[in-house]
């Protein structure tokens, strides 16, 4: 990356830089790309999973943003099915409570609208009885019925890294754990970064005709290396979930509900668990490792037993939990929830741009106006030069060529049962097709590659593994537990079990020193630990 010279680097690898490199590769640009941390370990990993269109947001006269967002979400959908599925949900509707019935059926018809849902996915409204059929742990104290309609359900870090694939195979040089320590200038414009090797603690030169800052929470840190500032500033506010077993919480139906406070929430069932967040309040602590209080723990216990009188969790039944980040644009005045998620772009005099806000869902258009704005520099720069529009609406990500949302189920199925050859029962064929996408066949190499090891793994355990290492780049236990497979926030003990297999593989193939050994471990335990302890 020293030795070439790029048109764009981007200082960020969560879902926007991810896809502002996606974008731009595609358009004929060579692109650079530099994470500090691992990829998507910021807000990209511990959002609440959903590509939804922010019904919420309707209420606040947030007209454009639903529109734009909600059809983004079927375009996100239908690039990569094995990231992101359709997920009904149910809006119970209490007396008092934000929505009212005829509101509501306003609201969600006019969602629809905007959103331009498709005919088998538009909202319709329930009664009483029907609302309790869908999930009969909803309080039937003062229940006028409920709303039922689409959002879309994914894995927010296992999305990120394959759209940096799909970007990595077009051409883009990503890396991660390499920080954007300095700013290079020539006449007094930005050209490029000292990159620090976070591994290896060496330093490089990068060198570009424009630069993006997407780096999330730390965007404003990287407008402080760069001489030129406006007056724009993020306010970060954090998200807590909660993640129970479904013995415990056993949630038939995605359910966004009232809380005490006026405030809503998701509960979400999702693989044997269910998953409630989130919470919304100021953050001003270590952007690094946002932490989640006992207030937040208590907060969203409150909100389940307030919504499902039934559910008796305690704070014994948390299995785990995470917290992350939100990167809002500051607005004087207004409390966390109010501030608004839209997205905005802003150009220093120095040529630095940086893209700021934003929700996951809206990652794609947020990309594309980023780069038209480079394209458009460029052309300034050199006018023979000659780019292309976007072209990421119709492209499936790294996975997804499984002839989208049609095809997908016939793919699934067929894999499932090629599984077999490989050593893999039709289950774990299902789980590797659904989470790998069309990149299964690689996972299933790795199976066979199994015979011949002398892991203490289960093969399936094994293939994942070295496909994170060989084809992601995991790089840490914590990439492989949290960024790759999840298991961390959904399969806990199955992190537990296997961790110290894991770490063991890692250290050889990977050559680790003593001390980065002592150092990943000490990181493992301490997110297992954080996961399920809150602090005061």
């Amino acid at each position: 990356m020293e030795a070439g010279h790029y048109d764009l680097l981007v200082i960020g690898g969560g879902i926007t830089g991810a896809g502002i490199a996606l974008d731009a590769v595609l358009r004929g640009l060579k692109v650079a790309v530099v994470e500090m941390q691992d990829f998507a370990s910021g807000t990209s990993s511990r959002s609440t999973k959903l590509v939804h269109g922010g019904l919420r947001y309707l209420k606040q006269f947030q007209v454009a943003m639903v529109a734009e967002v909600g059809k983004e979400r079927d375009v996100v959908y239908e690039n990569g099915p094995h990231v992101t599925t359709p997920e009904w949900m149910l809006l119970p509707l209490h007396k008092g409570g934000t929505f009212g019935k005829f509101t509501t059926s306003l609201a969600l018809r006019v969602y629809d609208f905007l959103a331009g849902v498709k005919k088998s996915e538009r909202r319709t409204m329930l009664s009483v009885n029907e609302t309790l059929r869908k999930e009969p742990l909803i309080k039937t104290e003062g229940l006028k019925g409920g709303g039922y309609y689409v959002e879309y359900r994914t894995d927010d870090a296992r999305l990120t890294i394959e759209v940096i694939k799909a970007a990595v195979a077009n051409g883009a040089d990503i890396v991660n754990y390499a920080k954007a320590d300095e700013l290079l200038y020539e006449s007094d414009k930005v050209i490029g970064s000292k990159v620090k090797d976070m591994l290896s603690n060496k330093e490089y030169k990068i060198t570009a005709h424009k630069v993006v800052n997407a780096a999330g929470p730390w965007v404003d840190e990287v407008r402080k290396k760069d001489y030129a500032r406006n007056n724009k500033q993020l306010r970060l506010t954090k998200g807590v979930h909660l993640v129970f077993d479904q013995a415990t919480f056993p949630l038939r139906q995605a359910v966004y509900f009232d809380t005490p406070d006026g405030r809503m929430v998701f509960a979400v069932p999702r693989d044997g668990k269910t998953y409630v967040g989130t919470t919304d309040t100021f953050f001003d602590q270590d952007i690094r490792n946002p932490k989640m209080l006992i207030a937040d723990r208590d907060y969203i216990i409150n909100a389940i037993h307030f919504m499902f009188p039934d559910v008796n969790v305690t704070k014994a039944n948390v299995e785990s939990s995470w917290a992350g980040v939100r990167p809002l644009i500051y607005e004087e005045g207004k409390d966390p929830s109010e501030i608004s998620r839209k997205d905005e772009i802003w150009e220093a005099e120095s040529g630095l741009i940086t893209i700021a806000g934003g929700k996951l869902t809206g990652y794609r258009k947020m990309a594309e106006a980023v780069v038209d704005l480079v394209t458009k520099r460029l052309l300034n720069q050199n006018p023979k030069a000659a780019f292309e529009k976007s072209h990421t609406k119709t492209y499936p990500i790294s996975g997804g060529e499984v002839g989208g949302s049609k095809g997908y189920p016939l793919f699934i199925e067929k894999k499932e049962k090629e599984a077999l050859q490989y050593g893999f029962t039709l289950e774990e064929g299902q789980n590797l097709a659904k989470m790998y996408g069309s990149n299964v066949d690689q996972l299933f190499d790795y199976g066979k590659q199994y015979e011949t090891s002398t892991v203490n793994l289960s093969r399936i355990v094994y293939a994942q593994l070295m496909y994170a290492i060989e084809q992601e780049m995991a790089t840490k236990p914590v990439d492989f537990f949290i960024r790759r497979t999840g298991a961390l926030f959904f399969a806990i003990e199955w992190v537990r079990t296997w961790k110290d297999e894991v770490i063991s593989i890692m250290e050889k193939k990977l050559e680790w020193t003593e001390q980065q050994t002592k150092e990943y471990k000490a990181q493992l335990e301490k997110e297992l630990a954080d996961a399920v302890t809150p602090v005061d």
